[in-house]
This record gives C-alpha cells, sequence and structure tokens, in this order.
C-alpha cells in the first residue's frame, strides 16, 4: 500500500521520479529491510521518533557522493554509527538496516544537490504514509507491557509473603510452581522485543532492575525453609507481612499508582527489628524498642524471655532470619527499583547510590556510559559494527572506483546478505545467487516481451509487490532476492528506458555485493558470537571469583581487609563483564548456526548461559548486602569457615570460568560438574552470628548457581533457570 501509494502519486500523478523514487523506497527501508519490533502503533512511534534522522542521513548523502572519496569515508563512519546504535535497545537495532538503506540511496552518482528537495519530499512522503498505515490498518492486539508483567510479578510476591506469614508458614507445590511460572514471564526471552527495558535510559534501567529484583524475590520465597520448631517468631512474621504489603503497594505503583512510600518504611522497621534480634555476638538483653509488635498469630513474649530467646537461637533459626532478611532485601530493592522506573529523578523512595547509581545521571551521560562499555572487541555490537560497516564501504569504494551500473544494489546485497558468522552467511550467499539468478530469467523475459510498454509495468508492479512482500519473508531469503530482482526491475522500467540488460547488471551487482560480505564475514569474527560468549561468560567468572573472595575476607574481617566497595573498580568491571555476557547470549540465541540455535533445538546444551549470567548478578547483590556499613567481626572460628567455603566457591568459579575460555592455554573442555554439598561441609561454629549465616546463604547459593552451568539446565529443584 505504502510503497504503491507514494511511487504512483509522484511518478505519474506529479511526474516526479526522483521522489518517486525515494518515497518507493523509504517505504521498503522501514517497512521490508527494517525489522522493528513490535505491534503496528509501536513501529510508527519508533519511525516517527527516527524521522530527523533520516532527513539527516538523505542530506549528508546527498553531499558526500559529490566525490567518490567523500562517499567511501562517509559510508564508513555512518555505516559503523548505524549499526553501532543496536546498544541502545531492540528497536534501534531493528531500524539500523532500514536507516542505513536511507544513506545508501543518495550517496551514489549523479551529484545532484538540486534534487534535494525532491529527496527529502520522497522521504518524508513515504514515512508519513508508513506511520498512518502502520498506525491504522490491522490494528494488533498490544501484549502485556514489561511494567504489567513486573506488577503481576509483585503480586505473586505479595500472596507467597502473606502465605509464609501464616500458619503453616510454609507455600504449597502450586504456589510455587505459580511463583516460577511469574518468573519466567519476565526473563527477556519470554518478552517480546519492543517491551523489553533494554535501553540505557533512566527509566529502561530501572524497569530492568525491578523486573531482575522481582524474579530474585519470588525465588527466595520459594525457597524459604519452614520454621523448624514450627513457630516463625514475631519479628520474622512481621518481616514477612510487611513484605507482603510492600510487594502490594509496588504493584499498584507500577500501575500508574502513588510511590510506596509508607511500606517501604514500615517493612525497614520491621528488618531492623528482626536484625536487631539476630544480630550478634548477642550478649545483651535486646531492647524492647528493638522488639516487633507481636502479629495475631503469635504472642510477643516479654522483654526477658525475648533476651534469653536470643540468646540460644540455635543455627536453623539463625540460617532462616538470614532468610527472611534477604527476601526484605529484595522487596526494598524491587520497591525503589519500580518507584524509579515509574517517576524517573523523580521518584519518592531514597534509594541506595551503589546499587541504583545511574538515578541521578542525565541520559546523555548514561548513552556515553553504554557506549563506552561496548567499544571493544569483545563487544558482539561492536564486532557486528564493524563487520557490516567495513563490508558496505568496501561496496561503496568499488562500485566507485569501478564505475559498477547501479551500484546501489551491490551494496544492498552486502548489507541484506552479510551475516553475524561466515556458516550462515555463505548459506545465505547461496540461497541468494540462485533466486537472484532465477530473477533476473524473469526479468530479462518480461522486459523483452513487454518492451517499451510502460503501461504495462504500471499495471503488474503494485500486484508484484504484493507478492514479493508477502511470500518473500516467508519462503527465505531466496525467494525474497529473486522476486525483488523482478521488483527493481519492474519500478526501472517506468523511470528509464528498460532493456533486458537491466537484468544482467542486477544479477552481477548482488554477485559483487555477496562477494564482498562473504570476504568481511570470513575475516571479521566468522563464529559469531560462540566465541565470545565463553570468553565472556568466562571473564564473567573470574571477576565473580575476586569479588567472592574479596567480600569473605572483609566479612571475616569486620571491615579491617580492604576490598572495593559497590560502584567501585572491583565491582564495576563484573558489571561490564556481565553486560558483555548479556549481549553475547543475545546474539547467540539468534544465530541458526551449528554453534547457536540450531544446536540447542536439535540437543540438549551442554552449557547453561543463563546460569551463568545469573552467577553474576547474584555475586554482584550477594557482595553488595554483605558489605553495607557497619561490618562486625565474626571471631576467628567463624571467619575460618566463611574464609574456607568462599576458597571453595572461588575454586569452582575458576575450574568452570577456565573449561568454558577459548582463549585458555589449555583447550576449553567439558564444564566440571560441581557438588553443592560442599556449601553444606561447612562445619557450624558455636555462637556465631546472623552475619555469617547471610554470608553462608550467599555463598551456597553461588554453588547452586555453579551447579546448573555443569548440568546445561537440568539441575535439580522445580525450575532449571530459577531467577
Amino acid at each position: 500500500m505504502v510503497a504503491a501509494a507514494g511511487f504512483y502519486l509522484f511518478r505519474y500523478g506529479l511526474d516526479r521520479p526522483v521522489a518517486a523514487t525515494y518515497a518507493l523506497f523509504a517505504a521498503v527501508a522501514v517497512g521490508g529491510l527494517a525489522k522493528i519490533p513490535g505491534t503496528g502503533r509501536q513501529r510508527a512511534a519508533t519511525v516517527l521518533r527516527l524521522l530527523p534522522v533520516c532527513w539527516l542521513l538523505i542530506v549528508v548523502g546527498t553531499c558526500l557522493s559529490v566525490r567518490t572519496w567523500s562517499a567511501v569515508v562517509g559510508m564508513l563512519a555512518v555505516g559503523f554509527a548505524l549499526a553501532f546504535a543496536a546498544v541502545g535497545g531492540p528497536r534501534l537495532a531493528g531500524a539500523a538496516p532500514g536507516l542505513q538503506l536511507l544513506y545508501i540511496l543518495p550517496s551514489f552518482p549523479p551529484y545532484a544537490p538540486d534534487t534535494l528537495g525532491e529527496r527529502l519530499i520522497g522521504t518524508t512522503t513515504g514515512l508519513a504514509l508508513f506511520i498512518a498505515v502502520e498506525a491504522l490498518v490491522f490494528p494488533e492486539p498490544g501484549p502485556p507491557s514489561y511494567r504489567a508483567r513486573a506488577a503481576h510479578a509483585a503480586r505473586t510476591a505479595a500472596h507467597c509473603a502473606a502465605l509464609l506469614a501464616t500458619a503453616p508458614y510454609t507455600l504449597t507445590g502450586s504456589d510455587i510452581r505459580a511463583a516460577w511460572e511469574t518468573s519466567r514471564s519476565l526473563r527477556s526471552l519470554t518478552v517480546p522485543e519492543a517491551d523489553r527495558p533494554a535501553g540505557p535510559g533512566v527509566r529502561d534501567r530501572a524497569l530492568a532492575h525491578t523486573g531482575l529484583t522481582t524474579r530474585t524475590l519470588l525465588s527466595r520465597l520459594a525457597q524459604l525453609p519452614a520454621p523448624p520448631d514450627g513457630q516463625p517468631g514475631p519479628e520474622p512474621t512481621a518481616v514477612l507481612q510487611a513484605v507482603a504489603q510492600l510487594a502490594t503497594a509496588t504493584a499498584t505503583c507500577l500501575a500508574a499508582g502513588p510511590s510506596p512510600v509508607a511500606a517501604y518504611e514500615h517493612l525497614v522497621t520491621a528488618r531492623a527489628r528482626l536484625s536487631a534480634v539476630s544480630v550478634g555476638p548477642r550478649t545483651a538483653p535486646v531492647p524492647e524498642t528493638a522488639r516487633a509488635p507481636a502479629p495475631e498469630t503469635a504472642r510477643a513474649p516479654a522483654p526477658e524471655a525475648a533476651a534469653a530467646a536470643a540468646l540460644d537461637f540455635p543455627p536453623p533459626v539463625l540460617r532462616r532470619h538470614a532468610a527472611v532478611l534477604e527476601i526484605a532485601d529484595a522487596a526494598l530493592a524491587m520497591a525503589a527499583a519500580a518507584d524509579l522506573a515509574v517517576r524517573g529523578r523523580h521518584a519518592a523512595l531514597e534509594i541506595a547510590q551503589s546499587r541504583f547509581w545511574y538515578a541521578g545521571t542525565w541520559a546523555p551521560a548514561l548513552w556515553w556510559h553504554r557506549l563506552r562499555g561496548h567499544a571493544g572487541r569483545r563487544s558482539v555490537f561492536f564486532q557486528n559494527a564493524a563487520r557490516i560497516a567495513l563490508a558496505l564501504t568496501a561496496a561503496r569504494l568499488v562500485a566507485g572506483v569501478d564505475t559498477l551500473p547501479h551500484g546501489f544494489w551491490a551494496m544492498l546485497a552486502t548489507l541484506t546478505l552479510t551475516r553475524t558468522t561466515m556458516d550462515e552467511t555463505w548459506h545465505t550467499i547461496r540461497l541468494a545467487l540462485a533466486g537472484t539468478l532465477a530473477g533476473a530469467f524473469v526479468t530479462a523475459a518480461t522486459l523483452s516481451l513487454a518492451g517499451p510498454h510502460t503501461a504495462v509495468y504500471a499495471v503488474v508492479l503494485p500486484v508484484w509487490m504484493l507478492f514479493a512482500f508477502t511470500v518473500g519473508p516467508v519462503k527465505g531469503v531466496g525467494w525474497a532476492q529473486g522476486l525483488f530482482t523482478v521488483l527493481v526491475a519492474l519500478v526501472f522500467a517506468q523511470l528509464s528506458v528498460p532493456t533486458w540488460r537491466l537484468a544482467e547488471v542486477r544479477m552481477l551487482d548482488v554477485l559483487v555485493g555477496s562477494a564482498i560480505g562473504a570476504v568481511f564475514g570470513l575475516l571479521a569474527w566468522p563464529r559469531g558470537a560462540h566465541d565470545e560468549l565463553r570468553q565472556a561468560a568466562a571473564e564473567l567468572l573470574r571477576r565473580a571469583a575476586e569479588i567472592v573472595v574479596a567480600t569473605g575476607a572483609s566479612v571475616a574481617g569486620g571491615g579491617a581487609v580492604v576490598v572495593a566497595p559497590p560502584g567501585q573498580p572491583g565491582h564495576r568491571s563484573l558489571q561490564r563483564a556481565v553486560v558483555l555476557a548479556e549481549s553475547a547470549y543475545a546474539q547467540f540465541q539468534s544465530e541458526p548456526t551449528p554453534f547457536g540455535g540450531a544446536a540447542r533445538r536439535a540437543a540438549p546444551p551442554a552449557v547453561d548461559w543463563q546460569a551463568t549470567l545469573l552467577t553474576g548478578h547474584h555475586t554482584l547483590w550477594g557482595s553488595e548486602r554483605l558489605l553495607t556499613p557497619p561490618l562486625t567481626g565474626l571471631g576467628t572460628a567463624a571467619a575460618e569457615s566463611v574464609g574456607a567455603l568462599g576458597d571453595r566457591v572461588a575454586g569452582r568459579m575458576l575450574l568452570v570460568s577456565a573449561a568454558l575460555d577459548p582463549g585458555a592455554d589449555t583447550p576449553a573442555g567439558p564444564v566440571p560438574l560441581i557438588d553443592p554439598a560442599l556449601g553444606q561441609a561447612v562445619t557450624e561454629p558455636p555462637g556465631a552470628p546472623r552475619l555469617y549465616y547471610a554470608t553462608v546463604s550467599w555463598l551456597e547459593s553461588l554453588l547452586t548457581d555453579l551447579t546448573r552451568i555443569a548440568h546445561g539446565g537440568s539441575g535439580p529443584g522445580p525450575d532449571p533457570h530459577p531467577p
């Protein structure tokens, strides 16, 4: 509809062939070549926001086409910038190929700055028609937004917390399954690309943070053990009730309700009471003001009895106290992140600068942080941008130096056929060449039979457009190239005197573009994200091992050991490793190669990459929580126990890292199996404080993550990919 309407309006209604060409290719760029995710209205909104960028590309391409060298330099710079913009999220990544086409089109001769007005008018008309048609024709029902998913997950967490605060203080199997299923709904692979909070801005970062903390909260609630003596105690019960209230208030906040200030402060108070009861060394009675009011289901003991109970808490009770405190921390972080996601810098809740470092940072600085984080050869975004920019630059140079007829088609072939792996590129090129050859024969026959009768092409073109744009994406790249070959011949036959040699030129251009794409696919990271994912995962585990050792030493020494606090270089290096590993994993999931998606569909994976990423997240969160001042010493026995377990966990992380690293001195082998019983083999010292049990709980959870890495997702438990 859009391509035909724009083309016929200018070609036959206004007799403006230049504007007709740009109106048609603007529609092809954003509607065919670009893969903008989302519903029609979401795609329309994306194109509307990119309209000034499209104008800029037309102007720059027109001005730089004056010389071959300027066009080549411009192609290198613009091509890299547009491809690297994929770091901004799935919508920019999907729009990038279409934007590339809008720059390629005016960068070829003739150099005609006097036609810039027509070019802009045609482009604007094509884009405007596309926006209108996407928004108004065939409206699609929108899926639940990520905020709606997070709100539903928060309500599920509130339900679970409320059940855990009442007798029998445990969750049923159906409640646990509901928690896991709700948690899965927040995983990136289950969320439509257009709804993923992947942008660098404050609200997107905070919304992603909300999803992660909500998944953590659901996991902690599902794994909370029942009270060892059947009596949870008033303080843990009060904390769980406050968690339920805060989760409900958070869900309301995500639905554009008020900030959960009152519920947040209530949980802070309840958490402080529980921490005061279970903190050690417990040598003095607990003040009455530090006690929680007794819930209806349990009567609070007298202060003297409470103090005596605090002195004699057995290890299972202290373990449960530590687990409840972790639940409270996750709920507080979820509420703060949700408030920040809804209100941005106007959030009402107090936030921890270490965890929400981005809250007070301006948008340009956040964009710079995202770009700088991926500005290196280990980033798959950088690799893809460099590969496509160099390939397009080479194609533009060849087209300019050899004066390749319709060199625009050669660059279009390079853009559409170059893939992230050499195997996939070669497979795509073979299909494309076969389809182009078949299309060339059809084109030659059509042009020979119809000759100069333009009316024939005008009648056939809209029918062929409908057929090509419908069948091509469904049948694959071979059909798409063959049908598009005929389509462009029908278009250019109405712009100039047609000849059957147009099919020959089209075949030559596709062959040249394919060869250039194959060369750069072979030279620039030919294995795609396969090696980068292993390298990034290995680096992540190495950094995590460093944080584990440093955190354990600092906790054991009561803060006397110098360790990088949250937000400092040690933690930032792990944060960057997590970001690079997540981007490599996302590309790895999208590559239908022997190393990527096809292999995973054919056989179970040898490595659970999701568990590897979660190991990094859990290391960061646990370290930040344990290093929150003030830190108190553990005592000799407890410090030795924590140090021994920390060394075991770090050692296992390094073993898995060495097995994953493709650049290690020894060839990468199978990931070693990690026995989760290693965490249970620690001797519990008598009289250990609550901080000891919190640290042990964190280290045991990391051992569980490492166990799942080796099992490739077939580890024990109700959910092979827990939050």
